[in-house]
């Protein structure tokens, strides 16, 4: 027998969507009480929760710690066990609890309270025991569970997490959090690689750098292009100033001309007024610019114009740039 499992998948997706979009009611003075004692700690925030709760809570923790609040989870089975270690005074815990009855959440409660640290709570019960106990309470009920027996935490949690990351991203506002800041939390991530990498960080330099005076044969710079690897040369007057590029495509370009590699000169071929970039230059935006005017490569200058790095396509895609 063929089932359609859409129907009930819709229906899901419908209820899950109604209770994310019941929230906003939720937003009162508790909730900017809430920020506003994350804003103001001097210390980190600790998200905790038993369960499915615990499981987003872990991911409130890192969605807090990689938009501007240092933030960690701990689950608070361990914390009753040694983990509880890990808090001071400055800190702010967040605590999980659809009914708000948790036991091994309630166990930790009396030592957080003695450390003075403030405790912000997450349940579905405004007059549950967690919430009696916080400093502000964020409520996150939902008026039918996803799962048709009523069981599974599904809408709950599914509004728990949209409630943490409302919370992550009014912190980030008012942190003023770029990103430029996301992106150093996410060094690994193509973002980061995009927003953080230079040109001075994958560029050849030194001796890598494939460059001939204006006065050298063609091939001369033939030799140079095949001993560095690069598809292009750097050419420089007497000064090392760069005058021109002379690449691999300029090569195919003047085959059908009368040149003699041995005789005729560089300068004689090279592409005068070439694009340059700086070290400091962001890798993406070299990577644009290549795109935008078709070429495979680019000569770094200082800013006395002399060339002290090279790269091209096969850099960026090794940076994963590309």
């Amino acid at each position: 027998m063929m089932i359609d499992f859409r129907i009930r998948a819709a229906e899901v997706l419908k209820i899950e969507a109604e209770a994310v979009a019941q929230l906003h009611q939720y937003l009162d003075d508790d909730f900017n009480q809430a920020c506003q004692l994350i804003f103001d700690s001097k210390g980190k925030t600790i998200v905790t929760g038993m369960g499915k709760s615990g499981h987003i809570g872990n991911k409130i923790a890192a969605t807090l710690a990689s938009t501007g609040t240092p933030a960690f989870f701990v689950h608070p089975g361990e914390a009753s066990h040694g983990d509880l270690g890990m808090l001071s005074g400055d800190d702010v815990v967040i605590a999980i609890s659809n009914s708000g009855e948790t036991a091994e959440v309630l166990t930790i409660i009396p030592v957080i309270k003695r450390l003075g640290i403030k405790l912000i709570a997450m349940t579905s019960n405004a007059k549950s025991t967690l919430a009696k106990l916080a400093d502000a309470h964020l409520c996150v009920k939902v008026e039918q569970e996803a799962c048709p027996l009523g069981l599974a935490p599904t809408a709950s949690t599914t509004a728990t997490l949209a409630m943490g990351d409302a919370l992550a991203v009014a912190l980030l506002d008012a942190r003023g959090f770029s990103a430029d800041d996301f992106a150093l939390s996410h060094p690994g991530g193509s973002l980061g690689r995009k927003l953080l990498l230079r040109l001075e960080d994958i560029m050849h330099t030194g001796e890598q750098v494939p460059v001939v005076p204006q006065a050298a044969t063609i091939k001369d710079a033939l030799l140079e292009i095949s001993k560095k690897g690069l598809g292009m040369t750097a050419v420089v007057n007497a000064n090392g100033i760069l005058v021109g590029i002379f690449t691999d495509g300029d090569l195919r370009r003047i085959l059908d001309k009368r040149f003699d590699i041995h005789s005729n000169t560089i300068d004689e071929v090279m592409t005068s007024h070439c694009i340059t970039a700086k070290p400091e230059m962001l890798a993406a935006e070299a990577l644009q610019i290549m795109q935008q005017k078709k070429i495979n490569g680019m000569i770094i200058v200082n800013a006395a114009a002399h060339p002290i790095g090279a790269m091209n396509m096969h850099d960026l895609l090794r940076a994963g740039v590309l």
